[in-house]
């Protein structure tokens, strides 16, 4: 025996239940070809109720035998039947079910078909990847819906989907923040301040030895206030964030930020990069704007060159032009200058250098947000916006091949060498020397062609 829908248990032994179940299809297969003119959804919600329907019916005679025959050891009996709704093509739509009851008819009898039917869970998702898609909660019900024909369907007005993309929103961003980071091995960091309408938020994005950028956390304050900061990286941490074998920071400047990550991570091997996009935007803002092309210009053939030694000696040199122009744009050059070497220190060359020079990945996974929502109406929004963006594009970015040479451009011992070498420039011991050659041996020699050298 075999539970067929439209049939309910039937004897696979019949010779006459082929034909059976082909008229049981041709009235399915008219049902979807005269619902087809309103479009593919349409078709497949009409037959889809009809299942619903046939399956409901099969589950009643599986509990409470074939309806109109006595069976005296039943554990169910049928109860007559209510309306409810079911999700379906993104909405709710109302549909008759039957209903059970215990055979003593002291308690109601659940049908399973019917939990199954009325999951949230696929409009939730729906709704969610249309809101990400650039649907409004306002036009969700013309935009990303399909005709479904006939049937009546409700939950789609606009203070229903907006109800629900806050749910599932705030269910990301819980999970978001809770997520363990410890089943990865972590080299990279990227942190920087955004503003959303006057709100700044950190946003924290975290690479993996394959590459694989993911969001690590977001907090509502500026790359300025040290506590905040402080937070974001705590809460990072104890989630199994490990930075003992050694990780590069490329942060945006910020002196909080710094502060915090140096605070937090006290102890460990870590090498912090400056951002080479944050810090020519804050010289130039300095300099008139027939100034722009040339300190530019000076700025970005400096860092392209392969040694340390050498590019730090060209910004020195810029900053001493600086001086006879704006004094204020050479300070600003000076602050923080040997941390805009840092790539170039630890012998990284080809497009892996360039995605480290700046933090545009963070950039890049927070534009998505500023993508798909124009008013903020608080922090809150802002925070689950972020955490569901960021989430979604993380299981389809990753680094590009080339710059998956990650895993061995980076080794631990270059980051401990560069740490020794800050240290001793932190107790008086002199500057370091930013010789990529004592940082990765024979770096200089391949300095034009990829990083390629196995972590050891």
């Amino acid at each position: 025996m075999k539970l067929v829908p439209g049939f309910g248990l039937v004897d696979l032994a019949d010779p006459t239940l082929g034909e059976r179940l082909a008229e049981v299809g041709a009235g399915h297969l008219a049902v979807f070809a005269g619902q087809m003119r309103n479009g593919l959804m349409a078709a497949s919600v009409a037959i889809g109720l009809e299942v619903l329907a046939e399956l409901f019916q099969n589950e009643c005679t599986l509990k409470a035998g074939p309806k109109g025959k006595h069976q005296p050891d039943r554990a169910a009996v049928r109860h007559g039947t209510e309306t409810g709704k079911v999700r379906l093509g993104g909405r709710k739509i109302t549909v008759e079910r039957p209903r059970l009851r215990t055979a003593d008819k002291t308690a109601e009898v659940g049908l399973e078909s019917w939990d199954l039917a009325t999951s949230t869970d696929m409009l939730t998702e729906h709704m969610v990847a249309a809101m990400l898609a650039g649907v409004s909660t306002r036009s969700y019900a013309s935009v990303a819906l399909e005709d479904v024909g006939d049937v009546a369907g409700s939950g789609v007005s606009r203070s229903a989907v907006s109800r629900t993309f806050v749910a599932a929103t705030a269910e990301r961003l819980a999970e978001f923040r809770a997520r363990d980071l410890s089943d990865r091995q972590w080299l990279v960091v990227f942190a920087d301040g955004f503003d959303f309408a006057g709100q700044m938020m950190i946003g924290a994005l975290g690479v993996t030895a394959d590459g694989t950028k993911v969001p690590l956390g977001v907090a509502q304050g500026t790359t300025e206030n040290t506590a905040v900061c402080k937070t974001l990286f705590a809460s990072i941490k104890e989630r199994g964030f490990d930075a003992s074998h050694g990780v590069l920071f490329v942060l945006d400047g910020g002196k909080g930020l710094r502060k915090a990550v140096t605070t937090v991570f006290d102890g460990d091997p870590i090498a912090i990069a400056r951002c080479h996009a944050h810090k020519e935007r804050n010289i130039l803002d300095h300099l008139p704007d027939e100034q722009h092309a040339w300190v530019q210009r000076d700025l970005r053939s400096a860092w392209r060159n392969p040694s340390a030694v050498e590019a730090k000696a060209k910004l020195e040199q810029l900053a001493k032009k600086l001086d006879r122009i704006n004094p204020d744009a050479a300070g600003s050059l000076r602050e923080g200058l040997d941390e805009t070497l840092t790539i170039i220190a630890l012998g990284v060359t080809g497009t892996l250098a360039k995605t480290l020079a700046t933090t545009n990945p963070m950039e890049s996974t927070v534009d998505i947000v500023r993508a798909h929502a124009r008013l903020w109406a608080n922090t809150s929004l802002a925070g689950r916006m972020i955490s569901t963006c960021s989430t979604t594009k993380q299981q389809i970015t990753r680094l590009s091949t080339t710059d998956r040479q990650l895993a061995v451009s980076i080794p631990t011992r270059s980051v401990n060498a560069w740490m020794r070498q800050r240290r001793s420039h932190s107790r008086g011991c002199g500057p370091p020397t930013w010789s990529p050659s004592q940082l990765r041996p024979g770096c200089e020699r391949r300095a034009s062609g990829p990083a390629a050298e196995v972590a050891r």
